[in-house]
């Protein structure tokens, strides 16, 4: 299984960014998806998942509302779309896979069998 992440960059506060997830060689709707996202010195954590097969969607506190995460099965792709970002949404982000799609449990890394390498998104003021 590999995971592709992509559309990090640098943006300013205000801004927009499309993240993109895509997965080769896995059952891709058999599993859920989750973005985590990981700054500086500061532990990773989580951002929005969503069932695959069924479309249903977890979002962090902080990030609901803004930014919405999705899917196209028939292109193993997951995207994360980040509206009106903040200084704050600054760090790494990364796609995972979990295989046993768990309600609030997709909030824990340890759900999670395959990472992405994850990819970078700036926001400066």
């Amino acid at each position: 299984v590999q995971l592709q992440a992509s559309g990090g960059g640098l943006v300013q506060t205000g801004d927009s960014l499309r993240l993109s997830c895509a997965a080769s060689d896995v059952a891709f709707s058999a599993y859920a998806m989750g973005w985590f996202r990981q700054a500086p010195g500061k532990e990773r954590e989580f951002v929005a998942s969503i069932v695959l097969s069924r479309g249903m969607t977890i979002y962090s506190d902080s990030v609901k509302g803004r930014f919405t995460i999705s899917r196209v099965n028939g292109k193993n792709t997951a995207f994360l779309q980040m509206n009106s970002l903040k200084n704050d949404d600054t760090a790494g982000y990364y796609c995972a896979l979990a295989r046993t799609p768990n309600g609030e449990s997709l909030r824990l890394t340890t759900a999670y069998h395959f990472w992405g390498q994850g990819t970078l998104v700036t926001v400066s003021s």
